[in-house]
């Protein structure tokens, strides 16, 4: 796809553009990696696949976003909750 194409795809807001995306490469600046291991039984492991293969990514780039979200709406949760009544 052209630059411009999916400038405009992005531009006219009518199309997702996730599915034109290489998500796999994706990092934030200035964030050191860390490694870690974590177990899963089979069976979220083929659902892993399946989703990641859904939308064209690997199955740790999936991990990666579906924890980045659940923690940031933690995060906006808390806030929430700790705000004053004043401040809402």
């Amino acid at each position: 796809m052209k630059a411009s194409d999916f400038d405009k795809k992005f531009d006219d807001n009518q199309e997702d553009i996730i599915d034109d995306l290489d998500l796999s490469t994706v990092r934030r600046p200035n964030q050191p990696l860390k490694r870690v291991n974590v177990d899963f039984p089979s069976w979220m492991v083929k659902s892993l696949d399946r989703e990641a293969s859904r939308i064209g990514v690997t199955r740790q780039s999936i991990i990666k976003v579906w924890l980045a979200e659940r923690l940031e709406a933690g995060e906006a949760n808390k806030n929430m909750k700790t705000d004053s009544p004043e401040e809402r």
